[in-house]
């Protein structure tokens, strides 16, 4: 069997950080990532990596720089087997889950990792993280790939990369995700749970690079008012909300919030409904406190992230989805981000 060719986009963050002689932590150059793991100089696969010019904090991630890593991927995606991304873990599942919806077709594993310490540090996660996501990119079976998804590898776990979020700013397992299971596990041996994983039935990638930003989020509260809403829907040009609510989507029913809400509908602002609970579905309907919700045209989120329902409602509105083919739309899963 021919060795796989992997490549690893080295964008930022913590994972390639190593201390100067001030004891300040500084970004390094990642072509002398063998100096930093010399096991890969006999790793089992053909290993080539591309750095930022400029690498950037993943505080700093944005859109554009989602764009920008789906054009390395895709001027690349015929000469290797697999992506292995090096990202600060704060918005990775942020950038996970806008990949999966802006790399449509994939038949090769894309696979995000990090640290929660340096690379330069002794006891860092950094190293094992590296080796066992190249490891599962690398992996194939009758000279395809097993994976062929947007994934997140993080101490010991390979996630689907929309469904998941960081729940830890301290932990070693510092992901999670909570309404699907884990696709791989690895530790004396690595065991890939084949039925759970996501498959193309295309061969081709499309990529996707028309993002809509002009999104914002709610999260209720005891005590929301009204006016705090309405602030928000005046945004100018804003075409989406994302409404953090309550257990199985739940919301107050003041009448002034629901006519709020009702407002930015009738004015052609899409409205969305994910749970504030890390573990559940948006149900609307359920409870009396949802039903009105649902009545006035807010859309169910089902279980997604809010990464996930975030990136995906950009690359909706990006594509100028509209209406009820939107709503419809928001309602499919079309990556793995949702439970039909």
């Amino acid at each position: 069997m021919a060795q796989s060719n992997i490549l690893i986009i080295y964008t930022g963050g913590t994972i390639g950080m190593i201390k100067s002689e001030s004891g300040v932590l500084l970004p390094f150059n990642f072509e002398n990532l063998l100096n930093y793991i010399p096991l890969l100089k006999n790793f089992p696969a053909n290993i080539h990596s591309y750095s930022f010019d400029t690498p950037i904090d993943s505080s700093d991630a944005n859109p554009d720089f989602w764009v920008k890593l789906v054009k390395i991927i895709s001027e690349n995606y015929d000469n290797y087997d697999g992506f292995v991304i090096l990202h600060g873990s704060d918005t990775m599942a942020f950038t996970a889950s806008a990949l999966s919806f802006m790399l449509e077709n994939l038949t090769k594993p894309v696979i995000l990792t990090g640290s929660q310490l340096p690379i330069g540090l002794l006891r860092t996660d950094g190293r094992e993280n590296i080796i066992a996501a190249i490891e599962l990119a690398a992996l194939k079976k009758n000279e395809k790939p097993i994976i062929s998804e947007v994934c997140i590898y993080f101490e010991n776990s390979l996630y689907r990369g929309c469904r998941t979020n960081k729940y830890s700013a301290e932990n070693f397992d510092a992901f999670i995700s909570p309404n699907y299971p884990k696709l791989a596990s690895v530790g004396i041996d690595i065991t890939v749970y084949e039925d759970r994983l996501m498959h193309s039935n295309l061969d081709f990638l499309i990529t996707h690079t028309e993002l809509c930003k002009e999104i914002a989020i709610i999260k209720f509260f005891p005590g929301i008012q009204s006016k705090t809403i309405d602030a928000i829907i005046n945004i100018p040009n804003l075409k989406g909300i994302i409404i953090e609510t309550y257990g199985s989507g739940n919301a107050p029913t003041d009448p002034e919030i629901i006519a709020s809400l009702k407002h930015a509908i009738d004015n052609n602002i899409i409205v969305l409904n994910i749970t504030q609970c890390t573990v559940g579905k948006v149900n609307q309907g359920k409870y009396l406190t949802s039903t009105q919700l649902k009545e006035i045209g807010v859309i169910s989120g089902s279980d997604m992230t809010t990464e996930a329902a975030l990136t995906k409602l950009m690359y909706l509105l990006g594509k100028k989805f509209s209406g009820s083919e939107l709503s419809k739309l928001l309602s499919l899963s079309l990556r793995g981000e949702l439970t039909p």
